[in-house]
């Protein structure tokens, strides 16, 4: 006889990201149990990629976190002045980015972690030495592009470049696979900070109706998505679901508001404000 089980909470799920060592997906599985040692390789050269690498390991952070490990991260640079990782950090925040819990030389990368790396979170084309362990997961390389001008903006260039909510270069970065290389175009990031608007405007308007929690097969789809870090699934699960009419407003609002909480893009930013 079988018991009925029901669907996984968040805390009985495990990561799993494609460890460029094997080519193969890992399940995330930390040396001390309920800490995840993070190490993240800002990459010399172009600014806008080490900002994409940054931005992967805030992600995983967060979906970890909910997940109930502790996330200690240290951050390494390669190639950068201090001017220069400085810019990269201020570039990061405005995306929302939490601030690593330490940085380190890139030879004693170990010692603030206070044991082995789990996870290294690299740029492409990065190599990390064989004899040190933890999944490798490559962040594909950023090309901030003007439409026409294949020249490359700073870091600290984009949201500005972008003249609004830096947040919508967020949302932009994470509407492709993290693996992939990007093209930053003028288009992209119009197209993100509109979505970003509407979903603000509609997460307000939902907020307004009952609660309702988030229907078992949605919420299997959205774990799912977050379980392999995929943001193009999960961003994909949301343009469905605003325009689902099976679904009540009530349990679109709690679904956004999940998945706000690794996507990190203030969804709930409108809620309580007067709308015209």
């Amino acid at each position: 006889m079988h018991c009925a089980q029901g669907p996984r909470t968040s805390l009985d799920r495990v990561l799993r990201l494609l460890d460029s060592r094997t080519g193969s997906y890992a399940e995330v599985r930390p040396a001390r149990p309920g800490l995840l040692r993070v190490r993240v390789h800002a990459p010399g050269g172009s600014h806008i990629t080490g900002l994409r690498v940054l931005l992967m390991a805030d992600l995983l952070g967060r979906t970890a976190e909910l997940r109930g490990l502790q996330v200690l991260n240290v951050l390494t640079y390669t190639g950068r002045s201090s001017e220069q990782a400085a810019a990269l950090e201020r570039a990061a925040g405005e995306l929302g980015v939490h601030p690593p819990a330490a940085r380190a030389d890139p030879d004693d990368a170990q010692t603030p972690l206070g044991g082995p790396v789990d996870v290294h979170v690299v740029s492409s084309g990065t190599s990390v030495d064989g004899g040190q362990g933890g999944i490798v997961w490559h962040v594909g390389a950023v090309h901030a592009r003007q439409e026409g001008n294949r020249a490359e903006a700073g870091a600290g260039d984009v949201p500005a470049r972008h003249g609004h909510d830096p947040l919508a270069v967020r949302l932009a970065l994470m509407s492709f696979p993290s693996g992939q290389a990007v093209d930053l175009t003028e288009g992209v990031l119009t197209g993100a900070r509109e979505e970003l608007g509407r979903w603000r405007h509609e997460v307000a308007e939902w907020a307004e109706s009952p609660s309702r929690p988030m229907p078992a097969r949605i919420a299997e789809v959205a774990h799912a998505a977050f379980d392999g870090l995929d943001t193009v699934s999960a961003l994909a699960l949301l343009r469905r679901l605003e325009s689902d009419a099976s679904v009540p407003p009530g349990a679109k609002f709690e679904t956004f508001a999940y998945a706000d909480r690794i996507l990190g893009v203030d969804l709930a930013r409108d809620i309580g404000r007067a709308r015209g």
